[in-house]
């Protein structure tokens, strides 16, 4: 008897273990739990085989998401928390950190504001954990970009525009002994020192505080 047949069948697709609701024709629907074949766990709602709605969703990595899914995807609202000991909590968009959001970085900083596609975009606040300095601004696609931004400091603070992640251009510093200094940042090109085996120098960008002013508080 001939088999030649059975060669062309396709084995099914393993979808790891399922114990909960389905629907009239057999798909995961409603409240289930899960073990999916790479190991991660998924406890939470189902809609026509799809994790659709709340849930809570471990990875085999030790990270953890609560939130909501819509298509299998993180949709909506809801908070991560990264093997690191990092987390992130607000609005996602087809599985990317997307609209307002506030991320713990491991080593205690925060960043408060606007993302997209998982990145700092739009409006926000980083505060960095040891100095408990902060930066008051907007970014672009993880990049401080700013016509106006502020670095917030103990006693002291600066305000004017950043590119790069670096202040750059006119700018004031406004200290709390009722005085400011006007002046600019520009880039200073060093020539670093020649090795053995390097052919051409290669130039170090550094930025340099070029005062103009003093005066008194303005408005």
């Amino acid at each position: 008897m001939s088999d030649t047949g059975s060669e062309n069948l396709e084995e099914p697709i393993y979808l790891g273990e399922y114990h909960g609701d389905r629907n009239e024709i057999g798909e995961r629907h409603g409240v289930g739990k899960a073990v999916l074949p790479n190991g991660d766990t998924y406890h939470g709602v189902y809609e026509n085989g799809k994790r659709s709605g709340t849930g809570t969703y471990l990875f085999k990595n030790g990270a953890c998401y609560i939130g909501e899914y819509y298509m299998n995807k993180k949709h909506g609202q809801g908070i991560i928390y990264y093997p690191d000991g990092s987390k992130y909590e607000g609005g996602w968009v087809n599985d990317q950190r997307q609209g307002h959001g506030v991320y713990t970085y491991n080593n205690g900083d925060t960043y408060n504001g606007e993302w997209l596609q998982n990145q700092r975009h739009g409006h926000g606040v980083y505060t960095y954990h040891d100095t408990g300095s902060r930066y008051v601004g907007t970014w672009m696609f993880g990049k401080i970009e700013s016509s106006a931004g502020e670095l917030v400091h103990l006693n002291h603070k600066y305000q004017g525009n950043f590119h790069n992640n670096n202040p750059s251009g006119p700018g004031r510093y406004v200290f709390d002994i009722a005085c400011e200094q006007h002046g600019e940042f520009g880039q200073v090109d060093q020539e670093r020192v020649l090795d053995e085996e390097e052919e051409d120098p290669v130039a170090a960008v550094h930025l340099k505080w070029r005062p103009v002013s003093i005066s008194g508080l303005t408005h």
